[in-house]
């Protein structure tokens, strides 16, 4: 029989487990950062396309949103830390058409727009009450001989808790569900396809034996729920509304993208076998060709998508890549700068023809690749990659004050403050007093100005952070 000493440890891991859980489920952090963002400019631009009217229905400011695109093949989305959505690949893979998704991003908003992640603290305060009352009396119940008696306690109180939460939560999925709707008829699109992907997601669970879904665990699908989603979607004036073609070729498109990077080759040419002649199919094979890689093959199909749709800078965007990784970054240059002048707002394209233009390693070139990273982080301020780069373009033309301020700045979109304040004194010492860029680097200093308690912990750091040496005695 275990002692008391090891039931009440078991008691508070299983405590400190849920409390983890519970904070998990509300944030969604833990899941974002244990998960591969990625960035892709054409998926990016659909999200985007299928989210922008949904926010303004919701009286969110688009560029207010933040839109995030992890390599996941879960079937999941949720949104964290304020104003920002995280969509999974799976969700995009898993759908059958665009109107499923623009429904779960309309969920998704419905969290967003009903302040629910700010109430949830208030939640988790109402949950963990039950907790703390019954860990007092179950320690107190072990210290006086009853450990059995006292983790049934713990327990009991740790099942209130979990129902608390569970009960605040089943209201928050009604009201993102009702909101929803309300945003897809502001923007006259049907809910039939939110429903369908729940329908989905319940047939997969009933399916899926021991495999759990993270997006069931987190949006709960009691059949009361789904009913009445179902009967607000029959009174929409919009519930016949369709895809147009156009809309489902541009969808199949990006679904064909996501199989080829994200799966192996072999997948891939399941997926889409050689007799599929229809574009989505060409496009996943030629971007497995591109992994296997079959350079040769992969330009060829490239090269017919492009002769297919001349005006696509996503086409001229891949021929890039592929010129690029392939180490022909001369060759590189020229479909990648087709593909700034297709869509030159796209911050994306800039950093990618930047990075050929630098990889030449030409004075020339060089300073090609600061314009373009320069009108990269004018659009995407916080592209530390692209403030990288722009580091290292200044480095190659030995401008280290430069090359410092544009360091300060990659850390300060990363939100390392002490790294980001070190290399903006640096820059400010080295630059013209009284330029935009020694202002700049004045503005980045005060931002990032370590506190004192900062200040303090740098300098114990240093003083236990001595180099120590030793002698050998032989």
């Amino acid at each position: 029989m275990a002692n008391s000493a090891d039931l009440v440890s078991n008691g508070v891991r299983r405590l400190a487990a849920f409390i983890a859980a519970l904070l998990a489920c509300v944030s969604g952090t833990g899941a974002a950062q244990a998960q591969s963002i990625i960035r892709d400019a054409e998926i990016e631009a659909l999200i985007r396309d299928y989210s922008d009217p949904i926010f303004s229905a919701a009286g969110l400011p688009p560029s207010n949103v933040g839109i995030h695109l992890i390599a996941d093949p879960s079937i999941n989305a949720f949104v964290a830390n304020g104003l920002n959505m995280y969509v999974f690949t799976g969700l995009l893979a898993q759908a059958d058409t665009p109107n499923q998704v623009i429904g779960v991003i309309a969920h998704e908003t419905g969290h967003m727009s009903g302040g629910h992640l700010a109430r949830s603290d208030e939640a988790i305060a109402a949950a963990t009450r039950p907790i703390l009352l019954t860990m007092g009396l179950g320690l107190a119940a072990v210290l006086a001989g009853a450990p059995e008696a006292g983790i049934g306690i713990i327990a009991g109180g740790q099942t209130a808790a979990e129902r608390t939460f569970l009960k605040y939560s089943r209201s928050q999925e009604a009201s993102a569900d009702q909101a929803a709707i309300t945003f897809l008829d502001a923007t006259q699109q049907s809910g039939v396809g939110l429903y369908e992907f729940f329908d989905k997601l319940r047939d997969d669970l009933a399916f899926s034996g021991r495999r759990i879904n993270p997006y069931t665990v987190t949006h709960p699908l009691p059949g009361q729920r789904i009913e009445s989603l179902k009967r607000r979607i029959q009174s929409s004036p919009y519930r016949e509304a369709k895809d147009t073609p156009e809309e489902q070729h541009r969808f199949d498109m990006a679904r064909a993208k996501i199989q080829g990077f994200l799966t192996s080759p072999y997948s891939t040419f399941r997926a889409y076998p050689h007799d599929d002649q229809s574009q989505p199919a060409r496009y996943a094979r030629t971007i497995a060709y591109y992994l296997t890689p079959d350079i040769d093959r992969a330009l060829e199909g490239v090269n017919d998508l492009i002769a297919e749709e001349p005006e696509n800078p996503f086409f001229h965007e891949l021929k890039g890549q592929m010129l690029f990784e392939h180490g022909r970054v001369a060759d590189a240059i020229a479909p990648h700068a087709k593909s700034v002048e297709l869509k030159p707002s796209v911050a994306l394209l800039h950093v990618n023809v930047a990075r050929a233009y630098l990889a030449t390693e030409s004075v020339a070139n060089a300073e090609k690749s600061l314009q373009h990273l320069k009108l990269a982080t004018q659009s995407e301020p916080k592209n530390s990659f692209a403030w990288f780069e722009m580091a290292n373009a200044y480095g190659f033309l030995d401008n280290e004050p430069m090359a410092n301020l544009a360091t300060a700045e990659r850390y300060f979109a990363i939100g390392a403050r002490r790294e980001a304040f070190t290399f903006a004194r640096r820059a400010k010492a080295g630059l013209t007093p009284n330029t935009p860029e020694w202002r700049s680097a004045i503005d980045s200093m005060s931002l990032t100005t370590p506190s004192e308690r900062e200040l303090r912990q740098q300098q114990r750091r240093r003083r236990g952070s001595a180099p120590s040496f030793s002698v050998s005695t032989g």
